[in-house]
């Protein structure tokens, strides 16, 4: 068991099983780094294991790093591991898919503006001028294709509506900050259960798209503000935020999270994010974010 004089945890998370050689290499691992193991305990037998240990946490993180084509990995204080506030972005995130490459398929133009998109969010593209280059192209879209895209193609990320109601059981609050599109981003905030959202407003002409973003555009910049934001309007200290994503444009939210001593949380993420983050999960589903922050398996709210 985890001594409570301990002052640091660090997680494991199998990508299949955490076999005990494993954990005994990671404990050898730690004393390489001069972490003194204090003890372990199992999250999920086999699947994912705290190790409390004292001593340096980026030591340790990066005497760790060899075991993560093994198991997703997150070093952190024991203390205050359940957050408050989880901020996170929606394509490819909470949801599977990318939502305006899904409405481009509709309008024939799907591989045009999925190299776009991918070049935005590998980081080569400003954010702001491809978002409204790509919806330029989406001009006389009839309005109910993006519902016909909401019912047909928008499906949570595995274990997001897991995450949103066990956090949400103990009180946290889930905002939703996309630089996708109010109609889908409202849809998903219902799916997945969060409690606020921020992102763009497409241009809409009687019934078709009239090929622009109304408003700011909800950008890297904004999705860090809008945390920041969130976490003074709650009264939450920063150490109590969680910020997920997978692209460049969430590399400012991310390391705001990080800065104020929370989680940055690189989901399958763009390497651009993935080098920033301090649990980069590459393994496993949002459930890992759960494990992050200490929550046995047995204490997961029931999948909807």
């Amino acid at each position: 068991m985890t001594s409570a004089s301990s002052t640091n945890i660090a997680t494991l998370i199998a990508a299949d099983r955490l076999e005990t050689g494993v954990v005994s290499e990671a404990e050898d691992r730690l004393r390489g780094a001069g972490a003194e193991p204090a003890g372990h305990h199992w999250l999920e037998t086999g699947k994912a294991i705290d190790i409390a240990f004292a001593g340096d946490i980026a030591a340790v993180r990066a005497a760790l790093r060899p075991l993560e084509n093994q198991a997703d990995l997150v070093v952190q204080p024991s203390a205050n591991r359940r957050k408050m506030l989880l901020v996170s972005d929606m394509d490819s995130t909470i949801i599977t898919i990318e939502c305006i490459d899904e409405l481009a398929d509709y309008a024939g133009i799907k591989a045009e503006i999925a190299e776009i998109t991918e070049r935005a969010m590998q980081g080569e593209l400003d954010f702001e001028g491809a978002l409204r280059a790509r919806v330029a192209l989406l001009k006389g879209l009839h309005r109910d294709t993006i519902r016909q895209c909401i019912d047909e193609r928008v499906r949570l990320t595995p274990g997001a509506d897991i995450l949103l109601k066990t956090m949400r059981g103990w009180g946290a609050h889930g905002l939703l900050v996309s630089g996708g599109f109010t109609d889908f981003v409202a849809a998903v905030v219902e799916m997945a259960g969060f409690d606020s959202m921020a992102a763009n407003r497409l241009g809409i002409s009687g019934d078709y798209l009239d090929g622009t973003v109304n408003g700011d555009v909800v950008d890297a910049r904004e999705k860090a503000l809008q945390l920041q934001r969130a976490r003074q309007r709650l009264g939450i200290s920063a150490d109590l935020v969680l910020a997920a994503g997978d692209g460049a444009n969430d590399i400012l939210m991310v390391e705001a999270a990080i800065a104020g001593g929370g989680i940055g949380a690189a989901y399958h993420a763009k390497p651009a994010l993935a080098e920033k983050a301090n649990f980069a999960i590459r393994h496993n589903d949002l459930t890992a974010l759960l494990f992050a922050q200490g929550v046995v398996r047995s204490d997961w709210a029931a999948a909807a």
